[in-house]
């Protein structure tokens, strides 16, 4: 027996049935996509512990105010552990973070956890109906004229549609807010501008979060499906003589989708990073407001904890986004290897 057929013999078998399925590409993209999501929220969560210790001055002085007693200064410092290490601070919060103690509101008093707790479905829900109502009105426009101006044809509704959507996706969403509540809460008295109480409520700023990446949206997915619908799958669906709702919702449209996923990943951070401004203009109890009242008053545990919140969110939403956008489209992967 040769040495090269001797060491294969004496691998053991779960060796190479281990060998085997390290090789598969899900794995390995799998793999790559779990490392990246763990770097960034290492990254993340060293960000958020360093931004108390990168204030200017005294972070506790800041936040009781320049009369309160020294005292009572050092005791506030004493509690929070700002007097330990560096390094023990930030072991500290590692322990608190996976044991969910965020630490102590200075302003209010309660725990942190409790206050996102309290907070964070609001802001979900705002942002999720949002990113709802912006995909339910981008993909019908954008499929609708990208077929109407394809190959050249309907000049004019195709730079009316392009400068409507730019002008409309470079306004700031809380401008758009404003604007509604003075339409619609002051002028005409038809809607709620502040609170969530009601249904009517969510009306206006879910349109203030949604106009504007709709308008996003649906210029690239028109600029997509221009593209599908000179490829030659699609040519040789039209020699087939298929039914044009064929033609353009079970062949153009998924391809169309596919390419305008990242954007759409984009699209929902960019709504929960959005929903800080939108808040404050409706009043919402979500975290944007919790998170502008706290910088106001100074209460740094609770900013540093929404930060955190927000950053997990966004990188949350693009693995989901990497994932969806490989199964749709497998060359994604095989492109990475």
């Amino acid at each position: 027996m040769t040495t090269t057929a001797s060491s294969v013999a004496s691998t053991p078998p779960a060796v190479g049935r281990l060998s085997g399925v390290l090789s598969h590409r899900w794995v390995r993209f799998g793999v790559r996509r779990l490392g990246r999501l763990l770097m960034s929220l290492a990254v993340l969560v060293t960000a958020s512990f360093l931004m108390i210790h990168l204030i200017p001055g005294d972070p506790v002085r800041g936040a009781l105010g320049p009369t309160a007693p020294t005292a009572l200064v050092e005791a506030r410092r004493e509690s929070l552990g700002l007097n330990d290490p560096l390094w023990l601070q930030y072991w500290h919060y590692l322990q608190g973070l996976f044991t969910g103690d965020l630490g102590t509101s200075l302003s209010s008093k309660l725990p942190v956890a409790d206050v996102v707790s309290q907070r964070l479905p609001a802001t979900l829900m705002l942002a999720v109906l949002a990113f709802a109502v912006a995909v339910a009105v981008a993909v019908p426009l954008g499929v609708g004229m990208g077929v109407l101006t394809r190959r050249g044809r309907g000049r004019r509704s195709e730079l009316a549609f392009t400068t409507t959507s730019v002008v409309v996706g470079t306004i700031p969403d809380f401008l758009i807010g404003v604007g509604l509540v003075y339409v619609f809460g002051v002028s005409l008295h038809v809607l709620p501008v502040a609170g969530n109480a009601t249904a009517d409520a969510y009306v206006l700023p879910v349109i203030a979060l949604a106009i504007g990446p709709a308008a996003i949206l649906a210029r690239i997915i028109r600029v997509e499906m221009v593209s599908v619908l000179e490829a030659d799958f699609v040519r040789t669906a039209r020699a087939k003589r298929l039914p044009s709702r064929t033609i353009y919702l079970g062949h153009a449209l998924p391809n169309a989708l596919t390419a305008a996923l990242t954007i759409c990943g984009l699209l929902l951070s960019s709504m929960v990073a959005g929903t800080v401004l939108v808040e404050n203009v409706f009043a919402w109890p979500g975290l944007g407001r919790t998170i502008v009242s706290s910088i106001l008053t100074k209460d740094y545990p609770v900013v540093q904890a929404i930060v955190l919140v927000y950053g997990v969110g966004v990188l949350v939403v693009n693995t989901v986004v990497d994932v969806v956008l490989a199964l749709l489209d497998p060359r994604s992967m095989i492109a990475e290897d």
